[in-house]
């Protein structure tokens, strides 16, 4: 399964910005060994919850050996930025 319990990784340094990343899991679509059954579901309302924020930039990782035309990181990215024009 997955959860939305954060893990939290602070730098301090005078020389850097205030920035806070979050690595989401990877859109699955089958479940695997153990994972529930609506496991697509439950990655995707986490991935909406976070790239929902206005103020979040969206790096949406597709694979090199993948079309772009049939990328779901993209396809969700699109679902929040409408216009695109946020994300390349």
């Amino acid at each position: 399964g997955i959860s939305d319990e954060p893990i939290h990784l602070k730098i301090f340094s005078p020389n850097v910005v205030n920035l806070t990343l979050v690595d989401l899991p990877g859109i699955t679509k089958v479940p695997v060994g153990d994972q529930p059954k609506d496991i697509e579901v439950q990655i995707r309302e986490l991935i909406l919850k976070h790239i929902s924020n206005p103020n979040c930039i969206i790096l949406a990782v597709t694979a090199a050996n993948t079309d772009m035309a049939t990328s779901e990181a993209l396809k969700v990215a699109r679902e929040v930025d409408l216009d695109g024009q946020y994300w390349v």
